[in-house]
Protein backbone atom coordinates (compact mmCIF):
# COMPACT_ATOMS: atom_id res chain seq x y z
CA UNK A 1 0.00 0.00 0.00
CA UNK A 2 1.88 3.52 -1.13
CA UNK A 3 1.33 6.29 1.58
CA UNK A 4 -1.36 8.25 -0.67
CA UNK A 5 -3.57 5.36 -0.43
CA UNK A 6 -2.76 4.95 3.41
CA UNK A 7 -3.63 8.43 3.82
CA UNK A 8 -6.84 8.21 1.67
CA UNK A 9 -8.21 5.13 3.25
CA UNK A 10 -7.34 6.28 6.74
CA UNK A 11 -9.54 9.46 6.22
CA UNK A 12 -12.32 7.50 5.17
CA UNK A 13 -12.45 5.77 8.05
CA UNK A 14 -11.67 8.13 10.27
CA UNK A 15 -15.25 9.91 8.32
CA UNK A 16 -17.01 6.79 8.93
CA UNK A 17 -16.52 6.43 12.49
CA UNK A 18 -19.74 6.81 14.39
CA UNK A 19 -19.69 10.28 16.35
CA UNK A 20 -23.41 9.73 18.93
CA UNK A 21 -20.71 6.75 21.15
CA UNK A 22 -17.93 10.24 20.76
CA UNK A 23 -20.46 12.74 22.37
CA UNK A 24 -21.52 9.78 25.08
CA UNK A 25 -17.81 9.16 25.79
CA UNK A 26 -16.93 12.82 25.92
CA UNK A 27 -20.12 13.67 28.52
CA UNK A 28 -18.62 10.88 30.24
CA UNK A 29 -15.85 11.70 30.93
CA UNK A 30 -16.99 15.44 31.64
CA UNK A 31 -19.19 14.14 34.53
CA UNK A 32 -16.29 12.02 35.73
CA UNK A 33 -14.45 15.35 35.97
CA UNK A 34 -17.30 17.24 37.74
CA UNK A 35 -17.44 14.77 40.05
CA UNK A 36 -13.75 14.76 40.64
CA UNK A 37 -12.92 11.18 39.95
CA UNK A 38 -10.25 9.32 38.26
CA UNK A 39 -10.12 8.57 34.18
CA UNK A 40 -7.97 5.30 34.31
CA UNK A 41 -6.89 3.94 30.89
CA UNK A 42 -5.47 0.68 29.62
CA UNK A 43 -4.73 -0.96 26.28
CA UNK A 44 -1.65 -3.65 24.71
CA UNK A 45 0.99 -3.01 22.69
CA UNK A 46 0.21 0.21 19.72
CA UNK A 47 -2.76 0.70 22.16
CA UNK A 48 -0.93 0.51 25.73
CA UNK A 49 1.35 4.07 24.15
CA UNK A 50 -2.25 4.97 22.94
CA UNK A 51 -3.38 4.67 26.55
CA UNK A 52 -0.35 6.50 27.63
CA UNK A 53 -0.55 8.95 25.27
CA UNK A 54 -4.18 9.95 26.16
CA UNK A 55 -3.43 9.71 29.86
CA UNK A 56 -0.66 12.70 29.33
CA UNK A 57 -2.77 14.31 27.36
CA UNK A 58 -5.33 14.70 29.52
CA UNK A 59 -3.43 15.55 32.64
CA UNK A 60 -1.87 18.34 30.17
CA UNK A 61 -3.90 19.87 27.89
CA UNK A 62 -7.30 20.39 30.22
CA UNK A 63 -5.27 22.88 32.61
CA UNK A 64 -6.83 25.60 33.34
CA UNK A 65 -5.72 28.79 35.59
CA UNK A 66 -7.85 28.46 38.72
CA UNK A 67 -9.75 25.40 37.49
CA UNK A 68 -8.73 22.04 39.24
CA UNK A 69 -7.05 19.32 37.26
CA UNK A 70 -8.40 16.66 35.37
CA UNK A 71 -6.88 13.29 37.04
CA UNK A 72 -6.03 10.19 34.57
CA UNK A 73 -3.48 7.64 34.87
CA UNK A 74 -2.62 5.14 32.69
CA UNK A 75 -2.10 1.61 33.99
CA UNK A 76 0.35 0.99 30.93
CA UNK A 77 2.60 3.19 32.46
CA UNK A 78 3.96 0.97 36.09
CA UNK A 79 5.93 -1.50 33.73
CA UNK A 80 6.91 -3.11 37.42
CA UNK A 81 3.58 -3.54 38.43
CA UNK A 82 2.51 -5.08 34.94
CA UNK A 83 5.76 -7.86 34.98
CA UNK A 84 4.98 -8.48 38.56
CA UNK A 85 1.60 -9.69 37.92
CA UNK A 86 2.57 -11.25 34.90
CA UNK A 87 4.77 -13.14 36.42
CA UNK A 88 3.96 -13.99 39.52
CA UNK A 89 -0.29 -14.79 38.50
CA UNK A 90 -0.96 -13.98 34.72
CA UNK A 91 -0.54 -11.59 32.21
CA UNK A 92 -4.46 -11.10 32.11
CA UNK A 93 -4.48 -9.63 35.52
CA UNK A 94 -1.84 -6.89 34.90
CA UNK A 95 -4.59 -4.49 34.65
CA UNK A 96 -7.26 -5.68 36.84
CA UNK A 97 -5.00 -6.18 39.79
CA UNK A 98 -4.12 -2.47 39.47
CA UNK A 99 -7.59 -1.45 39.41
CA UNK A 100 -8.71 -3.63 42.38
CA UNK A 101 -6.12 -1.29 44.38
CA UNK A 102 -6.67 2.20 42.52
CA UNK A 103 -10.39 2.64 41.95
CA UNK A 104 -12.64 5.27 44.00
CA UNK A 105 -16.15 5.62 43.32
CA UNK A 106 -16.74 7.69 40.33
CA UNK A 107 -13.89 6.75 38.68
CA UNK A 108 -14.67 5.82 34.93
CA UNK A 109 -12.71 3.31 32.66
CA UNK A 110 -10.94 3.80 28.92
CA UNK A 111 -10.18 0.69 27.41
CA UNK A 112 -8.39 0.24 24.30
CA UNK A 113 -8.13 -2.82 22.01
CA UNK A 114 -7.56 -3.01 18.48
CA UNK A 115 -9.45 -6.46 17.98
CA UNK A 116 -11.90 -6.67 21.41
CA UNK A 117 -10.47 -9.13 22.70
CA UNK A 118 -7.48 -8.51 24.37
CA UNK A 119 -8.47 -10.74 28.22
CA UNK A 120 -6.20 -8.51 30.58
CA UNK A 121 -7.93 -5.55 29.00
CA UNK A 122 -11.79 -7.34 29.51
CA UNK A 123 -10.86 -8.78 32.85
CA UNK A 124 -10.40 -4.72 34.42
CA UNK A 125 -14.12 -3.90 32.49
CA UNK A 126 -15.94 -6.34 34.18
CA UNK A 127 -14.09 -5.81 37.08
CA UNK A 128 -14.73 -1.90 37.06
CA UNK A 129 -18.39 -2.62 35.97
CA UNK A 130 -19.00 -4.95 38.68
CA UNK A 131 -18.61 -2.09 40.83
CA UNK A 132 -20.85 0.42 38.86
CA UNK A 133 -18.05 2.42 37.32
CA UNK A 134 -18.60 3.41 33.93
CA UNK A 135 -16.73 1.72 31.07
CA UNK A 136 -15.52 3.23 27.80
CA UNK A 137 -14.27 1.23 24.85
CA UNK A 138 -12.26 2.16 21.90
CA UNK A 139 -11.95 -1.25 19.25
CA UNK A 140 -11.92 -2.04 16.07
CA UNK A 141 -12.32 -4.68 13.47
CA UNK A 142 -15.82 -6.80 14.49
CA UNK A 143 -15.64 -4.98 18.18
CA UNK A 144 -14.61 -8.21 19.71
CA UNK A 145 -15.68 -8.62 23.12
CA UNK A 146 -14.62 -5.20 24.45
CA UNK A 147 -17.87 -3.96 22.19
CA UNK A 148 -20.59 -5.93 24.23
CA UNK A 149 -18.74 -5.60 27.52
CA UNK A 150 -18.29 -1.86 27.11
CA UNK A 151 -21.10 0.52 28.37
CA UNK A 152 -19.83 2.81 25.70
CA UNK A 153 -18.04 1.52 22.58
CA UNK A 154 -16.70 2.87 19.42
CA UNK A 155 -15.99 0.19 16.63
CA UNK A 156 -13.50 1.74 13.92
CA UNK A 157 -14.92 0.54 11.08
CA UNK A 158 -11.42 -1.25 9.70
CA UNK A 159 -9.97 -4.66 10.04
CA UNK A 160 -6.47 -3.01 9.53
CA UNK A 161 -4.67 -2.38 13.06
CA UNK A 162 -2.43 0.71 11.64
CA UNK A 163 -5.42 2.24 10.73
CA UNK A 164 -7.55 0.98 14.08
CA UNK A 165 -4.62 2.69 16.08
CA UNK A 166 -4.26 6.15 14.16
CA UNK A 167 -8.11 6.57 14.40
CA UNK A 168 -7.97 5.72 18.51
CA UNK A 169 -5.39 8.11 19.07
CA UNK A 170 -7.12 10.73 17.02
CA UNK A 171 -10.37 9.96 18.93
CA UNK A 172 -8.02 10.60 22.35
CA UNK A 173 -7.05 13.93 20.85
CA UNK A 174 -10.39 14.90 20.04
CA UNK A 175 -11.59 13.86 23.86
CA UNK A 176 -8.78 15.75 25.38
CA UNK A 177 -8.95 19.03 23.47
CA UNK A 178 -12.65 18.89 23.88
CA UNK A 179 -12.65 18.07 27.68
CA UNK A 180 -9.92 21.55 28.13
CA UNK A 181 -11.98 23.96 26.24
CA UNK A 182 -14.95 22.30 28.62
CA UNK A 183 -12.86 23.10 31.74
CA UNK A 184 -11.72 26.36 30.87
CA UNK A 185 -14.99 27.73 29.58
CA UNK A 186 -17.58 25.95 31.02
CA UNK A 187 -16.36 26.07 34.36
CA UNK A 188 -16.40 30.04 34.28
Amino acid sequence: MSVDRYLASLAETLAAVPREPLRAIEETLWQTYLRDGTIIICGNGGSAATASHFACDLAKWTISDGRRRLRALALTDNVPVMTAWSNDTAYERVFVEQVMSLYRPGDTLVAISGSGNSPNVLRAVEWMASQGAVTIGLTGFDGGKLATLAQIAVVVPSHFMPEVEDVHIAICHSLAVALGKRIGIECL
